[in-house]
């Protein structure tokens, strides 16, 4: 089983930026980013894997970027020119195997953390 705590979500304006992380309890190969508001399915924003390969979702791309510390065992998500439609709560998920294309979908990760809130206001 592996441990995942997110941090760094809170309030921004619109074009400010915000960086979350997530530590991670045990090394993992794939890792990524989820975001999800209430009465919406889950999204997948971005995600990484061990050899450093990235995937983003369309919404976020050229805006966010995913990052991974190995030897801390943490993830980053970098996020500038927030909109109010990334308000969300943000979720980090971990799966040790390999899969290529890297996938966005929730159900080919088997960790997850507890969320944390991004609000990004007009």
């Amino acid at each position: 089983q592996v441990q995942l705590v997110e941090s760094g979500g809170g309030s921004v304006q619109a074009g400010g930026s915000l960086r979350v992380s997530c530590a991670a309890s045990a090394y993992t190969h794939r890792m990524g980013w989820f975001r999800q508001t209430p009465g919406k399915e889950r999204e997948g924003v971005a995600a990484i894997d061990g050899d450093g390969s990235t995937r983003y979702a369309d919404p976020v791309k050229g805006r966010f970027t995913i990052s991974k510390d190995n030897a801390k065992n943490t993830l980053y998500l970098q996020m500038n020119s927030l909109k109010p439609e990334d308000t969300a709560m943000y979720y980090c998920a971990a799966d040790q195997r390999k899969l290529w294309p890297l996938p966005l979908h929730g159900g080919v990760y088997a960790f997850w953390g507890q969320g944390t809130q991004v609000t990004v206001s007009s």
